[in-house]
């Protein structure tokens, strides 16, 4: 099975998925280079280290491994130059350019001069957004704006900026849940279980992890 096939069979974004370990250690197997080494493939250069920055907000490393750990950010990159289909990718990409955008206007500078903390406040500012500040930044993705309005680009960022949080946000929390570092060594690993408990308690079979198979 090559690269492109196995990525496909991971299918990132499906609903339930049921693959082996050894298409799952493609997670690992992107580039292990240190952040100022990591050329994205997909992403521009300043979209990819976006990418990385609001992953490491999103899946810091704590006791268990976090995203750069695993190397999400360039799986993501990956995925979208080699699996995703054309729209899904220049939706993607489209939505990264607006959180570029989003995060100039937030804070007058581009992100790749943005610091740890500008980069909680801006992942903070959309992904824990009320119900009626989304409604609001959604509405803008759809309402027709006046050409002549000079606020525009920035409300349409604000309606990229969170679509793209949102998806990383996906994509981040599933590659980390399906990637083998943390199947096997964080979550509820039984490649093969014994007897059939369909009521048993997850303290007790698990110890309250929730089971990576």
């Amino acid at each position: 099975m090559n690269r492109r096939q196995a990525l496909k069979n991971i299918g990132l974004g499906a609903g339930v998925m049921v693959v082996g370990p050894s298409t799952l250690s493609l997670l690992q197997s992107c580039k292990n280079d240190p952040d100022y080494d990591w050329e994205p493939v997909y992403l521009s250069a300043a979209n990819g280290f976006a990418l990385k920055k609001v992953l490491d907000i999103i899946l810091p490393a704590s006791d268990t491994p976090g995203a750069s750990d695993l190397n999400i950010a360039q799986f993501i990159d990956s995925y979208m130059n080699e699996v995703a289909p054309v729209k899904q990718g220049e939706d993607f990409t489209k939505a990264a350019n607006s959180f570029a955008g989003a995060f100039k206007a937030e804070f007058n500078k581009e992100p790749v001069d943005g610091t740890k903390e500008e980069y909680e406040q801006i992942v903070g500012k959309y992904l824990k957004a009320t119900d009626k500040e989304r409604e609001e930044y959604l509405k803008r993705n759809t309402e027709t704006q006046d050409p002549q309005d000079k606020d525009t680009e920035v409300e349409m960022s604000d309606a990229g900026a969170l679509s793209f949080l949102e998806n990383v946000r996906d994509m981040g929390i599933w590659a980390w849940k399906s990637s083998e570092q943390v199947g096997e060594g964080v979550l509820w690993y039984d490649p093969i279980p014994g007897e059939y408990i369909p009521c048993g308690s997850v303290e007790e079979l698990g110890g309250g992890k929730a089971m990576s198979l």
